[in-house]
């Protein structure tokens, strides 16, 4: 009986520390036209573990998302999985305006200067997608006055705006 208690106290820690884990892995973008700039603005947020432990997937490294020299790789990354083309196919200019982060989320912020998405956009967002089998995103669509929401998720990195 000594011997099991050391045992199923272990097993107890080991249990509540993967309690704290997150089982549901999803993102949100809001895409809204800024009448005053004239420009498109796209704010993500997403799970800052979710990207920490992509980027150290990806480059063989620990991630800390708040230190400067893990912006060029999330931004890197953020460019290759999130895209937005105009009705013709032509991928449109993002800008990357920076980045917040706190310890539950990442917040990514950037904008298609002087340019106002029309209907018939395609937006690609494969955004942990490729990562995470069951990550969703969903993008908040606000071009002109009405709310949009579009789903993404394996079946569906592609989107076209209504």
């Amino acid at each position: 009986m000594r011997l099991l208690r050391p045992v199923v106290a272990i097993m107890l820690a080991a249990a509540s520390m993967t309690s704290h884990a997150h089982n549901f892995h999803m993102g949100i973008a809001d895409i809204s036209y800024n009448q005053r700039t004239g420009s498109t603005e796209i704010v993500h947020t997403y799970t800052a573990h979710d990207l920490a432990t992509l980027l150290t997937n990806l480059y063989g490294r620990q991630f800390d998302l708040g230190r400067v020299d893990s912006e060029a790789p999330l931004r890197r990354y953020v460019e290759k999985q999130f895209t937005v083309a105009d009705i013709n196919g032509k991928r449109l200019p993002l800008q990357w305006v920076g980045v917040k982060v706190d310890a539950d989320s990442v917040v990514i912020f950037q904008e298609i200067p002087a340019t106002r998405l029309a209907k018939g956009s395609r937006i690609h967002n494969a955004l942990l997608i490729d990562f995470l089998p069951s990550q969703k995103n969903t993008v908040n669509l606000q071009t002109d006055g009405t709310i949009k929401t579009l789903f993404f998720d394996q079946d569906s990195i592609d989107q076209i705006a209504p």
